[in-house]
């Protein structure tokens, strides 16, 4: 099992309380008590919470951006474009699984980031709908994709995902392959174009 550095659990630590009551209402000792050390400790290895809430969320939006351009650096120019939303799809879900206690600060805290990591981030957040649109496109221009409006199609898809820790922490946990299979047949099955003689 990985062992994490002091930075490292600091930033953990903080994330959970972010969670639980908002970043402006997290303070630094709250963090110090949260992890029984004193307050002046934790400045040995962060400069601040503004710090911590950038690391929060700029690994997050990392993960986001790499498993989405992995997909691009593979895909051939005519390749299957439903069979890269799956892996798009269940990549999404690997991320929320592994960081869920660090989403609210990506989906709510976000806006309490200072320049230029904000601009970053938001900048990062645009290029990953924007692939996610490119593809739905291309899909409907093969014929995989039904010819309904992509961004009726790409908020489908996007506000289940970036809610799913929401009703994890709501419903309680499902196996992971169980989600990852069922929750990328939903979203897919949606939009799928099946050949004529089977409509």
């Amino acid at each position: 099992m990985k062992s994490f550095t002091r930075k490292e659990e600091i930033i953990k630590v903080a994330a959970a309380l972010f969670r639980e009551k908002g970043y402006n209402a997290v303070t630094m000792r709250d963090i110090a008590a949260a992890m029984d050390i004193k307050a002046a400790s934790l400045y040995n290895h962060i400069n601040g919470k503004q710090e911590i809430l950038e690391n929060v969320i700029m690994q997050v939006a990392n993960e986001f951006t790499e498993a989405v351009e992995s997909v691009f650096i593979k895909r051939k120019e005519d390749g299957c474009v439903i069979d890269d939303l799956r892996t798009i799809i269940r990549k999404h879900i690997d991320i929320t699984l592994k960081y869920s206690h660090a989403l609210p600060s990506l989906t709510q805290d976000w806006m309490h980031l200072k320049e230029p990591v904000k601009a970053k981030f938001l900048m990062m957040r645009e290029n990953y709908e924007n692939r996610f649109r490119e593809l739905i496109r291309i899909g409907m221009w093969q014929g995989e994709i039904k010819r309904i409006h992509p961004e009726v199609v790409l908020f489908s898809i996007l506000s289940t995902l970036q809610t799913l820790y929401l009703w994890q922490e709501k419903r309680g946990r499902l196996e992971e392959n169980v989600l990852k299979n069922d929750m990328t047949d939903v979203l897919i099955q949606g939009i799928i174009q099946l050949p004529p003689y089977l409509e």
